[in-house]
Order: structure tokens, then sequence, then C-alpha cells
């Protein structure tokens, strides 16, 4: 089984945090509403058993919480993808949710990047055509996806691409990324072989 625990505990957050790739019951408890929104997407549409508990500093606002979470799932993820041997290891899905389209594509590379383009947006335009940002989705500040992203692939050393093709409404395009995230990741670390999928012999 491809499974992971990982307990990580700061000044700023105490996380507790176990998955399994190969499927599981999920449960989620961040006090964090719309991250705990969006991790319970993760694990339906990935198919992976999680887990998560994080006390934070919430008090001073949600980021912490959010970076930490990010940063502690991929390093259960990196533990628990083991030697790589087997898997597909590049995947792409594009997700549709209602007007809002995102397409994500991911490399289990051994290196971490980002491509995070998500135009995170309301559908109010400026009186000369810009488009406004929405900076936050109820108390959740729209920011902080990117950095749950980009704390995640550091740690799991994955290249992962986030591309919004159309959309309007935040909630929406947000729901989308990480539904594409999860599929593409369930994807990426199918096993259909028994090689190394790599020219190198490593990854």
């Amino acid at each position: 089984m491809r499974t992971a625990e990982i307990k990580r505990k700061t000044r700023e957050t105490d996380i507790k945090l176990a998955l399994n790739l190969d499927g599981g019951d999920y449960s989620v408890a961040t006090n964090c509403g719309f991250l705990n929104h969006m991790l319970e997407l993760f694990a339906v549409h990935s198919g992976f058993g999680l887990k998560v508990e994080c006390k934070g500093d919430i008090e001073v606002d949600f980021h912490h919480t959010v970076e930490d979470v990010g940063i502690t799932l991929g390093q259960a993820f990196l533990t628990a993808i083991g030697d790589k041997v087997g898997i597909n290891r590049y995947a792409d899905v594009t997700i549709p949710m209602d007007e809002s389209l995102v397409l994500c594509a991911i490399d289990i590379s051994g290196r971490g990047t980002l491509n995070y383009d998500l135009k995170i947006e309301s559908a109010k335009v400026t009186d000369d055509g810009d488009d406004l940002k929405q900076k936050s989705v109820g108390l959740f500040d729209t920011e902080l996806i990117e950095e749950f992203f980009l704390s995640f692939v550091r740690e799991a050393k994955i290249t992962l691409h986030l591309v919004q093709l159309y959309g309007k409404n935040t909630h929406h395009i947000i729901e989308c990324a990480f539904k594409a995230f999860a599929r593409a990741l369930k994807a990426a670390v199918a096993v259909t072989g028994t090689t190394l999928p790599s020219s190198k012999g490593m990854l």
C-alpha cells in the first residue's frame, strides 16, 4: 500500500495527516471552512484516502494553515509514491463547472515546478475594461490558493500546470482547479507498467 503519515508541528500550526494513494476514507478538519471544502473535493475526485487534522493560528489569518497543510500533504505524497516504478507519471485533465473550465497537467518529475494561471476574478468590470480581482471567498483570501499549490509541489517534487480556460465565478474556478488537480494526480500515480517511466533511470 502506498501510504504515509506525517506529523508537523510549528509555533503556527499543528498538523496530523495520513494519505493512501490506493484508496480509503477521508476526513478533514482544519478550522478553515473553505480549505476543508477543497480538500474534501480533492479526496473524493482523486479517490485517495485522506485524513487531515490541523490546529493553526487562524486568529491571525488562514495563511499559515493553508501553506502548512500544502507542505504536509506534499511531504506525504512524496513518501507514499515510493520508488515510482510502473506509474503513468504524466497526466492532464480539463474539468468544467458551470461557466468555468480549468486544465491541469502533471509530471511526477522529481522537480518542484508550478505554473499557476488562474485568473480568479469577479464578474465586475471597471470603466476601462479591466477585470476586478475578487480577493476573497467569504473569509478566505483567494491568493492562498497559489500558496497551497506552491507549497505542495515544492515538497512533492512534481511539475504542476493549472490553467484557467474560462470562468467568472471565483468559487467555481477554484473548485475546478482542485477537481482537475485531483483527477490528474489520480491518473498520474496509477500503476500501469513495471518499469520506471524515465530514460534517465530515476525520477
